[in-house]
């Protein structure tokens, strides 16, 4: 059975990135709580912020960094294969984390 640390790398991010250890964070606190799927920038980057001390303008853009190199270098027809529909542009932070946690409802993925 893959975990989320495997999802996320089959995507094409790995964990040098700053913005892996955000998404894969973003990731299991949606899974505990779908509320944050409706609040990203105001609960979710800063309920991460404050886990990793940082500001949450950096959240933002290593979040915006990771899912740029999944969609410009990374596997995009898997991306696209786990979103359920055609992804015509990149998908935006809140898109993304959203596919990721409906995938992992799917499968019973956890950490």
């Amino acid at each position: 059975m893959e975990n989320l640390s495997q999802l996320i790398h089959r995507l094409g991010i790995n964990a040098t990135y700053r913005g892996y250890h955000y998404l894969y964070r973003a990731v299991i606190l949606a899974l505990s709580n779908e509320e944050y799927l409706l609040s990203i920038t105001k609960k979710l980057y800063l309920d991460i912020a404050s886990y990793y001390h940082t500001p949450v303008s950096n959240v933002e853009r290593n979040l915006r960094t990771v899912i740029t190199i999944c969609w410009e270098r990374g596997n995009r027809e898997f991306l696209s294969q786990i979103a359920s529909y055609p992804l015509g542009f990149k998908p935006s932070a809140g898109e993304f984390i959203d596919i990721l946690v409906a995938y992992c409802q799917e499968h019973n993925i956890r950490h």
